[in-house]
This record gives C-alpha cells, structure tokens and sequence, in this order.
C-alpha cells in the first residue's frame, strides 16, 4: 500500500510539472505570435492618442504627425521605446514588443496621412538592399509615371536641376519628404543608406536620357 501511494504521489508530481511545461510552451508561442498594429494601437496606443491627451499626437492629425514623420520609423520607434516627455516607455506597456510598437506607429502614422509599410517580418534581413530592388519595389510606383510631380525615371530634363545642390542635398531630400513625396518614399524602414542606393541608381538611370 506505502509502495502504491508513492507511486500516485510520483506520478501527481509527474503530471503538474508536465502541466507546467505545457504552459510555459503556450506562453512562450502567444509572445511569439506578434500582433498587428491595429491591434496594439486599439489595446494601448489608443488610450492617449484617440485624444490627444497629456499632448500626444491625435491619431489623424496630418500637421502633427508629419512633423513627428521625418526622421522614419527608427527615430519615432526609439522615442516609443524609452518614452518622451508625457509618455511612459512602451506606452506604458511593457508587454508590448519592439516590433509590436513599430508596428503601431506604422498603424497610427498612416491612419494620419502617412502611406508606410508595416513591419511584416522581425527576423527579416538587416542586409541593406539594393538600389535597384528598392526602387522596384517601392519608388517606381510613383517614378515611373510621374505621380504627383515626381521626376520621372529615365527624364533627364527633371533629374539634372535636383542635382544641382549635389547628391546630398537630393538624397536628404527623399528621405525627409519634398512636395507630394512623403519622408523615405512612405516606407519607414529604408535605412539612409538605402535611400541614398535608391536616389543615385534612379539618377544614374535617368541622366542618361530616356529608355
């Protein structure tokens, strides 16, 4: 019987600490499973942003969001993350990711006038890319037709006077925003190298007159 009642007890031990693990590997996968912007903002964004309050930027208000815009995602993601001025870092939500609160800015700057891409992958490379893929990619949606007063790709009439100032001053143009170009073409993740990539291969392309 002293021999049975071990093995019961053994086995109780057995199937809470199996219970236990099990738990761990569920949390473990619901942190992993990161959520969508929308989902971020509604559940704690939301709470100051939907009113502007202690000063945050009110979700559809262009002026106030574009002045906050053109430094990129990186810049308004770091402010998010230690906090400024009134707001606490995360939101005041330490459950929230890195990539969770990229996100969410994303969510609220395009809901305020911005076009960004949101963040889809936070194991995605951190190789720059190329100026040609990024333009293929992103640029030539407005480059290639002249949407709303872009250069096109491939005039050199319209690309040689932009360059006048030297290629600095074109690139810190695009990655800032200059007339209907929103800051870094409307995707907050190019890097400022990438940028550079981007406007030097669409120069080059387009200096050497049309295709």
């Amino acid at each position: 019987m002293s021999s049975n009642k071990t093995r019961k007890q053994l086995m109780a031990v057995v199937m809470a600490l199996i219970w236990a693990l099990v738990l761990d590997i569920g949390t473990a996968l619901a942190k992993e499973a990161e959520r969508s912007g929308k989902d971020v903002v509604d559940a704690v964004c939301g709470n100051c942003h939907n009113s502007g309050k202690d000063g945050a930027p009110k979700i559809g208000n262009k002026q106030a969001w574009s002045q906050r815009t053109a430094n990129g995602l990186g810049a308004l993601t770091q402010h998010a993350l230690k906090g400024i001025r009134k707001m606490p870092a995360h939101g005041g939500n330490p459950d929230v990711s890195d990539f969770e609160i990229q996100r969410a800015i994303t969510h609220m700057v395009n809901l305020s006038g911005g076009n960004w891409t949101e963040p889809t992958n936070k194991k995605a490379k951190t190789a720059d890319r190329s100026g040609k893929d990024i333009v293929n990619m992103q640029c030539i949606k407005c480059h290639k037709t002249g949407v709303n007063g872009a250069p096109k790709l491939g005039d050199r009439d319209a690309w040689i006077p932009r360059a006048v100032n030297g290629m600095d001053a074109l690139v810190r143009s695009a990655i800032n925003g200059h007339g209907g170009m929103p800051a870094r073409g409307g995707m907050a993740n190019l890097t400022d190298t990438e940028m550079r990539e981007a406007v030097i291969y669409m120069f080059d392309q387009s200096i050497k007159g049309p295709h």
